[in-house]
């Protein structure tokens, strides 16, 4: 878009000037990982959350963190990107690292270089869904349970496939297996059941993405002394749920109305929205 910014490595320049070579190692190799951040009337929904993730995930991939890197610096870089575009009021932010130029066993060096991004966001992402989403399972692609699957990996293909695949047949989302045959998380959410009385979402185990909604909302619920289990979730157990709802940093609850031949109510994921996702918005 015409005047539009980004901030790469701390420098606002143009969004549609070309930043990485040909041997980028992300472009090569999804050799980096990204959050994906809602800024609401300024400020960063669940900052520390994504801060906190951010750092560990810089940890776990072996970058060399320089001194300045802090959650007041990022916070800063994000405010400041999104108030030169004019998307303070309410804006999607994709914060991405990379590793640089390289080949697979000789990177040049493990500096983090970032890019910010924003695009300004539909209010309607602050409510509820009054349709639900329609999804189903997509098998062509298993998300492995391992030490960096809970990352949001710059490798991201199961996912495009899942988002491609869902789309050709008018779905909403898609859901991903793991390994063994459990359920993992959807494309760009995590995923959530209420059966037998409790809310149940996917252990990390399980291979799914360390949401920061996820996060929270698992943190609230257990506050307010409500039932819900990280735990294993079965194809059969999506079918069989009473209800069934995902979420994410930028829409926080969506609820599904229907998957496969299986249909499902909105009490508790409306009741989880008003009581601590609203408030966030």
């Amino acid at each position: 878009m015409a005047n539009q910014k980004l901030i790469y490595n701390g420098k606002l320049m143009d969004a549609d000037k070309l930043l990485i070579s040909p041997n980028n190692r992300s472009f090569r190799y999804g050799d980096g990982f990204f959050e994906t951040i809602k800024v609401s009337n300024g400020n960063i929904c669940l900052a520390d959350y994504h801060f906190e993730r951010l750092f560990a995930s810089l940890d776990a991939m072996l970058f060399e963190k320089p001194h300045y890197y802090s959650s007041a610096y990022f916070k800063e870089q994000v405010l400041q990107v999104t108030n030169k575009n004019g998307h303070s009021k309410l804006a999607r932010v994709r914060l991405t690292i990379f590793r640089g130029d390289g080949g697979l066993y000789d990177a040049e060096n493990n500096f983090p270089n970032y890019i910010i991004q924003s695009w300004e966001l539909n209010p309607a992402t602050n409510h509820l869904n009054e349709n639900g989403l329609v999804i189903d399972l997509f098998k062509d692609a298993q998300k492995v349970c391992d030490h960096y699957s809970h990352i949001k990996s710059n490798n991201y293909l199961p996912y495009t496939m899942a988002a491609l695949w869902a789309k050709k047949n008018r779905l909403n989302d898609a859901l991903l297996l793991n390994p063994y045959g459990a359920i993992a998380d959807a494309t760009i959410a995590n995923v959530w059941i209420v059966k037998d009385g409790a809310i149940k979402t996917p252990a990390l185990t399980e291979g799914c993405v360390n949401g920061v909604m996820r996060r929270f909302l698992l943190k609230s619920i257990r506050a307010a002394s409500m039932p819900v289990e990280e735990t294993t979730i079965l194809m059969d157990d999506i079918l069989q749920a009473q209800e069934v709802f995902l979420t994410n940093a930028i829409t926080g609850i969506k609820w599904v109305r229907q998957c496969g031949n299986s249909n499902y109510t909105m009490a508790t994921s409306s009741l989880l929205h008003s009581k601590f996702i609203q408030p966030l918005f």
